[in-house]
């Protein structure tokens, strides 16, 4: 690999070079790190972490599969049908594939650990903090989706427990989805919330993976042995315009976006080279596309046109099976929503820190009054936004904006300052192209977060 000059200089923050600072946001808890003692290891040696191939694929796979697959029959739906659905996916997924392989190349070239630490070495300040920004508010709007989602699903449980039909006039006040989201949330999610540690991902992971692979199974089986009262809307056959296929673009992205914290996870492996990085993303992502090629093109085929955003609220709510799916995510959301605002407060406490140049080890005393503040501002937010937005369609459109980010802009930026940083030495005969590919990774996000944006601002907001 050619020598990269990269830019890694975080005095202008202040005078804390402390690597806490920095703060190995966004490592999952669930990746075994090998931690460095001093004089361990020479400047510049890779450490070697003790994740195998395989169990790297399995995190991936589980970074990747989550409560997104709910969404995806919607997005064939809005796709154009099954077809332009199955189109869309493997087109993006060999952008998608390209920007963890070039996420990996940085990390390796720039000698960091993390995502945001990966693009503010590579690509610089400003960018960087414009990532950082851009995973809290990602976050952010993520623990509103999975809210909405536990919403969702209680709904339904609940419409069979009081044995009214769901949204019937004259439900009791306890039966109300503003309070039921509101007391799952203080109850549960808050006091997982608090804590400073989160050692508890390992369960929530496989929650996630049962619930994800219990849900794919009850959809494809329902499509197989539909139930009776089930009848399917119209099956569109082919998109109604080119704009509509761009508009399932958000979903997608919100789906496959694991690139956050891939980059840890390659950090942590035996053998962290590209070669073997390359084989791990490839596995993941064919194995997250089945997943969601066959919750997508059966649920779409099993209520065509007439699909919920959420596709379990499609199923009648007196389905046993279907009830434990409901079960299954709620279970995985209520573990996962702390996960996701720990990434996203670290992040908000990193910037803090630096912007008032005070080293992690200097502030302790008052660490956890910040965290408690930040826990209850966060919480509480979230909380508000997800009683009022109760489209989960909505949300997942923009955090799949935002998803983009991640996916396609900060992997072409890095890709792009990197072979830049090249140019005084011997360019390669593929240095152009290199350049070029980033550009259009560039290109690509901004035209799928800058639809978005227009999406939310002058169809939902002014509607």
């Amino acid at each position: 690999m050619a020598q990269v000059s990269i830019n890694s200089d975080y005095s202008e923050w202040g005078p804390s070079t402390d690597a806490g600072e920095r703060a190995r946001l966004l490592q999952s808890p669930c990746v075994d790190m090998a931690p460095k003692s001093e004089g361990e290891a020479s400047p510049g040696a890779p450490d070697r972490g003790t994740t195998s191939t395989l169990g790297a694929i399995f995190i991936v796979v589980n970074a990747c599969l989550g409560a997104g697959l709910l969404n995806f029959p919607a997005a064939f739906s809005t796709a154009g049908g099954v077809a332009a659905g199955i189109a869309l996916q493997m087109g993006m997924l060999v952008f998608i594939i390209s920007g963890l392989v070039i996420l990996a190349y940085c990390s390796q070239a720039s000698n960091e650990r993390t995502y945001q630490e990966v693009v503010w070495a590579v690509c610089g300040k400003l960018t960087g903090v414009l990532c950082e920004v851009a995973i809290a508010v990602y976050t952010f709007g993520t623990c509103i989706a999975f809210l909405i989602i536990i919403g969702d699903q209680q709904d339904k449980i609940i419409a069979v427990m009081a044995k009214d039909p769901e949204g019937a006039s004259g439900s009791p006040w306890y039966t109300d989805r503003k309070f039921t989201i509101s007391l799952t949330a203080f109850l549960f999610i808050l006091p997982l919330s608090i804590p400073r540690e989160i050692g508890f991902q390992k369960y929530a992971s496989f929650l996630s993976v049962v619930g994800t692979w219990y849900v794919t199974a009850i959809i494809i089986i329902k499509y197989i042995w539909p139930d009776k009262e089930m009848r399917p809307g119209d099956i569109l056959t082919r998109p109604v315009s080119w704009m509509a296929v761009f508009n399932a673009m958000p979903t997608i992205c919100f789906g496959f976006q694991c690139h956050v914290s891939s980059v840890p996870v390659f950090n942590s492996m035996q053998r962290p080279e590209i070669k073997t990085w390359g084989g791990v993303v490839t596995a993941a992502m064919v194995i997250a596309l089945a997943v969601y090629m066959g919750t997508g093109i059966c649920g779409f085929l099993t209520f065509g046109a007439a699909v919920d955003p959420d596709v379990l609220r499609s199923y009648p709510s007196e389905d046993v099976a279907v009830a434990v799916a409901r079960a299954f995510i709620i279970l995985s959301v209520l573990t996962s929503y702390p996960i996701l605002h720990f990434c996203g407060r670290a992040v908000v406490e990193g910037l803090w820190l630096r912007y008032k140049g005070v080293p992690v080890e200097e502030d302790v005393g008052l660490e956890r009054q910040r965290r408690v503040l930040q826990t209850l501002v966060w919480f509480l937010l979230t909380l508000l936004l997800a009683l009022f937005i109760p489209d989960i369609g909505k949300v997942i459109s923009v955090i799949g904006g935002l998803a983009a980010c991640f996916i396609f802009i900060f992997p072409g930026l890095c890709l792009i300052q990197a072979k830049l940083s090249e140019m005084e030495e011997v360019k390669p005969a593929s240095w152009w192209a290199l350049v070029s590919y980033g550009v259009l990774l560039v290109t690509l996000g901004a035209f799928i977060f800058g639809q978005t944006t227009a999406n939310a601002i002058f169809v939902d907001l002014l509607a």
